[in-house]
């Protein structure tokens, strides 16, 4: 597969053998978000944002396995690393029990990196933070989790959170919620969380955020020594998305901001930023809270780095052992190995220019789309994570299945919006390949 001319070619989807697989997935599978009939032939040609399912349809991956897969299929120089690493069994061990190295080099010489020289990348990635620990866990949900507990340890037992967040699925953090009510209904949550308005324009920053009370702002209001309902040493944390995913792709505003960074600096509030799916290179920095005048105390990583990442600093980590464990955590060798090597790429390949400048005129595309179609209402995102709203949830849905039938996979977030992942070292033609079957996709249903 030439990725300078393949192009998607489909002849039916699902075809017949992706509907075989998805019927026999679904006798033993339990239920759970599929979005498509799409079967990955893992033995057929692939390469960037192109792959091929299990019929021989070539499809367009504008998904990116929902970020995490950020260099798309069989990068070359991600390859070329991992193929001359020999596999070896267990490929997963106790890591947070016993210790791992992949060619017994010494740790700062090793041709292959693993869970201590991820973690020693992760740090060097924060540095600008003052952050010099890491906590490997096996997902995003995991690192939300224990990015929750390092905060209670430090103080505190409530926390706040933002309408439209998600931050997984574990019920720690299933309390965080906001986007969705069937992510939470029924199960039981931890006490003390707060919810607050999430100003993602100059619009809703002014109406929705800024208050007229004592503070000038709704989280300010209720820390008010004088007339606030919360103590602010009862507050752990305040945790959020600097572009919210599955809440539509809500970018925070820059004042908003800079508003939690002086209360962080006055209360020594604990900031906790969600960057899952907006971290690893996908706004353009490497980290989207990189964008904001806000100090993070804790990230939450996962997705592109393959394994989940809680990274902070010693003081806010406890410094009983025993308080953070898991079996797998720094013990998922070929993930680490996959992780570490991801951000190699991105760094050995400015792809966070690339980002940046891909990012641009993917978001013109979509801009002009939206001046010729009355059915999209707003284009948002940064870099490669880009969205556009349509005017009704049957538009968007209508559209999503569309783009599918012409080989262009896209993924639906928040309640009518249109999600945009691609890989971050996207060429220009593939966005222009994208964009005109994206516009096929929408031209069918103004026929409707």
């Amino acid at each position: 597969m030439d990725r300078d001319t393949v192009e998607p070619s489909v002849e039916t989807l699902p075809g017949e053998r992706a509907a075989q697989w998805a019927t026999y997935h679904h006798t033993v599978a339990a239920p759970s978000t599929y979005v498509y009939e799409f079967v990955w032939d893992t033995s057929a040609p692939a390469v960037g944002p192109f792959c091929t399912d299990v019929d021989g349809n070539v499809l367009l991956d504008f998904t990116s396995h929902v970020a995490a897969a950020p260099l798309g299929y069989n990068n070359p120089a991600l390859r070329e690393r991992l193929e001359a690493f020999d596999l070896v069994d267990p490929l997963k061990i106790a890591g947070q029990d016993f210790y791992v190295s992949l060619d017994g080099a010494a740790p700062d010489e090793t041709e292959f990196p693993g869970p201590t020289q991820l973690m020693d990348r992760l740090v060097a990635t924060t540095e600008q933070y003052d952050m010099d620990r890491v906590f490997l866990s096996n997902s995003g949900a995991e690192a939300v989790e224990n990015a929750i507990k390092i905060c209670y340890t430090s103080g505190g037992h409530r926390g706040a959170t933002f309408e439209g967040a998600f931050h997984g699925r574990t019920l720690g953090a299933l309390s965080l919620n906001r986007s969705k009510t069937v992510h939470r209904q029924g199960y039981p949550e931890i006490p003390g969380i707060i919810a607050l308005p999430y100003p993602d324009s100059r619009e809703t920053y002014e109406t929705r955020w800024l208050t007229d009370g004592p503070g000038g702002n709704v989280l300010a209001d209720k820390l008010h020594p004088d007339t606030g309902v919360i103590d602010p040493d009862e507050l752990a944390y305040v945790i959020l998305e600097p572009i919210q995913g599955e809440g539509g792709y809500r970018v925070g505003h820059p004042e908003f901001a800079r508003d939690l960074e002086a209360l962080r600096e006055r209360y020594d509030l604990k900031i906790v930023v969600d960057e899952i799916q907006s971290g690893v290179g996908r706004t353009g920095e490497l980290w989207a809270v990189d964008h904001l005048e806000l100090t993070p105390d804790v990230i939450a990583a996962g997705k592109g780095l393959r394994v989940g990442a809680t990274i902070s600093r010693s003081d806010v980590f406890p410094e009983e052992t025993g308080r953070l464990s898991s079996t797998w955590g720094a013990g998922d060798i070929l993930a680490s190995l996959q992780g570490a090597l991801t951000l190699d790429v991105i760094h050995d390949q400015n792809l966070l220019a690339n980002v940046r400048t891909r990012g641009e005129h993917l978001r013109t595309r979509l801009e002009e789309l939206a001046d010729e179609h009355e059915c999209l209402i707003d284009v948002r995102g940064r870099g490669l994570m880009l969205a556009v709203e349509f005017d009704t949830k049957a538009r968007r849905e209508t559209v999503l299945e569309a783009a599918f039938e012409r080989g262009l996979l896209l993924l639906g977030c928040g309640y009518k919006t249109l999600r945009l992942l691609p890989p971050l070292d996207v060429t220009e033609r593939e966005i222009d390949l994208a964009m005109g079957l994206l516009e096929e996709a929408i031209d069918v249903t103004a026929e409707i």
